[in-house]
């Protein structure tokens, strides 16, 4: 049965590769072609291809559905059976060149058999169910699983830097889903009601002699059993959830594949999946067998692996195929190989005026005349004479008309027929300076007020100021005060720009506080 699956995927194969071949068989898309782009990509493109924007939007690109078949196995505490066959179907669509999404049902079915004998299965009803009673088993089981999962994948070949396409594109991901399984056993012959213990105690008491390795081992249960596998194995009951007769449960995998391009429409793909359940009773048996024989109480999840060759088809229209086939530096690329595929451009320019004769408005420019940008010759004031010419570069307008040389006639205005007297009156009034305790340099406020002590100084260059200092009758209080005055004269002289015989300095005993000097205006 599974050897006509096989067949009927390969015939399904081979149709569509001819037909897809025949509908298109080139690759890949152009940047310009707006008919691939979304709606909501539409400014962009119209950005792009108006040169305000150096990237194109990215296109409208096909969903993938694909079928798939291949060998299901367990991993388990039962040794699996080849080659058992599941089959699966999915649904992709790529969120850029590198990430896509998938969603995917899988239906396998695994079979397995130990070669070794084995005891530990008190808790297994499928065998105390049919008296065996301590008798020495041989585990087997036939499990039925599917499992629906969304599975984010990498694409890990497309972006290629020294090629432009691939036909073949690696890909990895996890994925996160529900699996609902059922295990049986075989356990007895169904025609006969008969149990298997004979045949079990046969093959195990000549363990040594003639079913001395696996392969006689394994012959003699195969002829033996009738593979009805009628007993439904150990379960969890109630203890997790059911869908029908099937134990329920979250599972997670991860996978790896290849995929190979046919056409644009249909490609191949070689893909191996292991998925994780937290559950040990997907072979139907609890525990794992100790090495040495004793029941080793230890918990030995199962898990199962889809090694599968499927069929992908890419749907869609006005679409691009699947972003992961499509290399993006295909645009780049093709735009540097253009540059270095121009001939070599001459420009002429007769006037040497530093625009090119194709579009030089004024070709024949005197030379070291300015000119604007289409080459004509420059005429900053609008007056008719270019610069080259104009004698008086910028001639007011109320001064136009010009003569030849660009020299206008300016009238003159009523307010310099009869102009005022400027009268400068000095300021009646400076501030003051403080200083502290026996200090004589001059603090940053201070500075602050001399600056506009100066300020009014030069707006009134006639204008002239005493420094007035009032120590006390002690020579030290005396020479203190001439060092402040001083300070503040030399600060005005090197630093303010003030002549010194604008300011004279006074100390006056006795006529004020010590530690203040007043600017008063002569």
């Amino acid at each position: 049965m599974q050897i006509r699956k096989f067949k009927l995927l390969m015939a399904v194969i081979v149709l569509f590769s001819s037909m897809s071949y025949a509908q298109n068989s080139g690759s890949g898309y152009s940047a310009f072609d707006s008919s691939v782009i979304t709606k909501k990509g539409k400014p962009q493109q119209n950005q792009f291809l108006n040169h305000a924007y150096n990237f194109p939007a990215k296109p409208r690109d096909m969903w993938e559905i694909g079928l798939s078949t291949g060998a299901f196995t367990l991993s388990s505490d039962v040794s699996a059976v080849f080659p058992v066959f599941g089959f699966s179907a999915h649904v992709r669509k790529s969120f850029g060149y590198t990430f896509s999404m998938r969603m995917e049902y899988l239906n396998g079915t695994a079979k397995g058999l130990n070669w070794k004998p084995s005891a530990n299965y008190a808790k297994n009803s499928a065998w105390t169910n049919n008296d065996y009673k301590g008798s020495n088993v041989y585990y087997n089981y036939k499990n039925k699983t599917q499992d629906l999962s969304v599975q984010a994948l990498v694409s890990l070949s497309n972006i290629r830097f020294h090629k432009d396409h691939s036909k073949v594109v690696a890909y990895a991901g996890v994925g996160f889903g529900a699996s609902a399984y059922e295990t049986k056993i075989n356990a007895r012959n169904e025609s006969t009601g008969n149990n298997y213990i004979d045949l079990f105690n046969n093959v195990a008491n000549n363990i040594d002699g003639q079913y001395s390795n696996r392969k006689n081992v394994l012959k003699a249960l195969k002829d033996g059993m009738d593979g009805t596998y009628e007993e439904a194995a150990e379960s969890h009951n109630t203890k997790k959830a059911k869908m029908g007769s099937q134990t329920l449960c979250f599972s997670t995998s991860v996978l790896a594949g290849l995929e190979y391009k046919i056409a644009k429409r249909i490609n191949l793909a070689l893909e191996d999946r292991h998925t994780f359940v937290h559950d040990d009773l997907l072979d139907g048996q609890r525990w794992q067998e100790h090495p040495q024989g004793d029941a080793a109480l230890t918990p030995n999840f199962d898990t199962y692996n889809y090694l599968s060759l499927g069929l992908n088809f890419n749907l869609g229209s006005k679409s691009v195929e699947p972003l992961w086939w499509i290399n993006p530096l295909d645009y780049a690329y093709g735009e540097l190989n253009k540059v270095k595929k121009m001939p070599k451009i001459t420009f002429d320019d007769a006037d040497g005026d530093g625009v090119v004769d194709q579009l030089d408005r004024e070709p024949n420019t005197p030379a070291g005349a300015p000119v604007d940008a289409h080459g004509v010759s420059q005429d900053t004031d609008g007056d008719g004479v270019p610069d080259y010419k104009d004698k008086q570069l910028i001639t007011p307008s109320e001064c136009q008309p010009v003569d030849a040389d660009g020299v206008g006639k300016c009238p003159e205005p009523d307010c310099c027929k009869n102009p005022p007297k400027v009268v400068n009156e000095c300021p009646s009034s400076y501030p003051s300076l403080s200083f502290k305790n026996n200090a004589a340099t001059l603090e940053l406020n201070a500075k602050d007020v001399l600056s506009a002590v100066s300020s009014k100084l030069k707006a009134n260059p006639t204008c002239t100021i005493t420094v007035n200092g009032y120590p006390e009758a002690s020579k030290a209080s005396q020479a203190l005060c001439q060092q402040r005055t001083d300070a503040v004269k030399t600060f005005m002289v090197q630093k303010l720009g003030i002549s010194a015989d604008r300011i004279t300095t006074n100390c006056e005993i006795g006529g004020g506080d010590k530690n203040t000097l007043d600017i008063k205006a002569n």
